[in-house]
């Protein structure tokens, strides 16, 4: 009996915060199978890559101009049935972006590259439903021990806008007080002189991220609400 052919992939869960909202880039299919539904980028490995690293953040940039980004093996989904082309196993990959800056374009397999928020994703191809969620709790369990936040946000930010992250990853309100007091007390916060403007209230106090003063936190996790 001839065995069965088992295919390799990569697909990357490439994940931002756009006005409190986590969202999820994503590609519109060009080809069958699911043409024309939304699918995360992603491909077979090429003859060139190397690694499954090189072949996750070469199909990132080829099919929505996205490069130069740090990807973290996520995980690896295997089941039967979750291509009808055949059996295939695809090596999941996590980035955490900031969209500005970014300018987005479909490669030559996409009709289409667009930000969508995790909460209103429309039909997905294969099981990019299930990567995506597998990636939101992931993300959810790095922001208790990581710095993972603070990729998602620019260099200077409002304690507003961090609050807004941890929300927006969480699913959740988290109460204001406490996450600024939690925050302030562990010294990763480097105050700066300058203010943001945020709507029509009174400017609010920017900052940036010590790494350095995390890397001396004693105790992890430290950041769960």
């Amino acid at each position: 009996m001839a065995s069965e052919t088992i295919k390799v992939t990569v697909d990357t869960v490439a994940l931002a915060i756009e006005q409190g909202a986590l969202e999820v880039l994503l590609v519109k299919r060009k080809y069958e199978p699911y043409k024309s539904l939304w699918a995360l980028p992603g491909g077979s490995l090429d003859e060139i890559d190397e690694t499954l690293d090189q072949a996750a953040a070469r199909e990132l940039l080829e099919e929505t101009n996205v490069g130069g980004v740090y990807l973290e093996q996520l995980y690896t989904f295997g089941d039967k049935g979750r291509d009808p082309r055949g059996r295939t196993v695809t090596a999941a990959y996590l980035a955490l972006l900031r969209q500005e800056g970014l300018e987005l374009k479909a490669g030559s397999k996409a009709r289409g590259v667009a930000w969508w928020k995790v909460n209103e994703l429309p039909e997905l191809a294969f099981d990019h439903a299930d990567i995506i969620s597998y990636a939101r709790q992931r993300v959810k369990y790095k922001l208790e021990y990581s710095p993972a936040a603070f990729m998602l946000l620019p260099e200077k930010f409002t304690l507003r806008d961090l609050q807004s992250v941890y929300e927006a990853v969480l699913g959740k309100a988290v109460d204001n007080r406490n996450f600024r007091k939690k925050f302030l007390n562990t010294g990763v916060l480097q105050e700066l002189s300058e203010t943001s403007q945020e709507g029509s209230f009174r400017p609010a106090r920017l900052y940036t991220f010590s790494l350095e003063e995390f890397e001396k936190l004693p105790d992890r996790p430290v950041f769960m609400f």
